[in-house]
């Protein structure tokens, strides 16, 4: 059986290509974090968008579709499924939705593997099944070994970390149906994991399936001699990494044209959409600091305006001011 070290990527001499590559995405990655808190307005239109997209496009690649038209009703829950294409496409959806809103509590692991598989083809007996003469549980469950090994031993770049192991999840084929569509689910929830969470508001699934004869044509490449442990993963690697920056460009594309066409973000948004996700009490000085672009009375007014809805509580008073969620009580 086929073995497993991603340790080896780490003593490979990666080419300028690579990373520039790399080192692009992660100045985009920079600039992510700052959008999440000043353009909430912006990113929340984003999201459904997003959603939508992923689950054609990804389906679409295997030849699995449906009219725009059915597409939207079935994500408005306007209609029910009424075939087995409609049936995968909604499938899709639902792991998708889990990854977007429970990836950390998603564990690289081969039990969670099979329960996002089942509930892709939810018509579908889900089960491993080993192409000859492969063990395939044992080789999934190796696999993940390795990938969460090589993420404890922070030797390797997870942006290249990630391509590699989803070639060697395909290469391993684990399932009779359903391998390419969990293979760019995996890809978005091993990029979640790692702090890249332009998935939720871009879909990388179209970007590979508007260039998908380069998808399969680099798969094809990083695979040759795989059984024999002589398979190069770079072509793949370099043609995911490149999907990934697309998509943070148009990313901070539409974020930017959202902004010029007048639909910004209020100081009262970013706020809220701070104390939203603030754990524990917090002061004004907090708020300012952790909400760049917006001025302190801005910030304090905002704040005033967020506990006379009840949104938040104000507590304490001067200096000693603090404030906590009202579903916290």
């Amino acid at each position: 059986m086929r073995s497993f070290d991603y340790g080896r990527l780490a003593d490979k001499t990666w080419g300028t290509d690579i990373l520039n590559l790399v080192a692009k995405i992660h100045e985009c990655k920079g600039r992510q974090d700052l959008f999440l808190r000043q353009k909430p307005v912006e990113l929340d239109r984003l999201v459904e968008i997003a959603r939508i997209q992923s689950t054609e496009a990804s389906n679409k690649i295997e030849g699995i579709v449906t009219t725009s038209t059915r597409m939207k009703q079935l994500f408005e829950e306007k209609t029910t499924p009424r075939n087995r294409d409609e049936d995968e496409i909604m499938g899709y959806r639902d792991v998708l939705n889990t990854i977007h809103e429970s990836n950390e509590y998603i564990p690289i692991r081969p039990s969670y593997i099979l329960q996002l598989h089942r509930d892709l083809l939810k018509r579908a007996v889900t089960e491993f099944t080993p192409p000859a003469p492969y063990d395939t549980p044992e080789a999934v469950e190796n696999l993940c070994k390795a990938y969460e090994q090589a993420v404890a031993n922070e030797k390797i770049d997870s942006l290249i970390l990630i391509p590699a192991f989803i070639c060697d999840f395909l290469c391993i084929h684990p399932f009779n149906d359903g391998n390419g569509r969990m293979s760019r689910l995996l890809t978005l929830l091993l990029l979640y994991k790692n702090g890249y969470s332009v998935g939720k508001y871009i879909s990388i699934e179209k970007q590979i399936e508007k260039t998908k004869d380069r998808y399969y044509d680099t798969l094809e490449e990083a695979d040759a001699g795989w059984h024999e442990e002589k398979n190069d993963p770079t072509p793949f690697i370099k043609y995911m990494l490149q999907v990934i920056l697309a998509c943070y460009m148009e990313f901070e594309e539409r974020v930017g044209l959202m902004t010029k066409s007048g639909t910004g973000s209020t100081a009262y948004d970013i706020v809220k959409k701070y104390t939203e996700e603030k754990v524990g009490k917090f002061t004004g000085t907090d708020v300012v600091a952790h909400c760049p672009g917006i001025g302190r009375s801005s910030a304090l007014a905002a704040l005033k305006r967020l506990a006379e809805e009840g949104l938040i509580i104000k507590k304490g008073a001067g200096r000693s001011t603090f404030y906590v969620r009202a579903d916290s009580k």
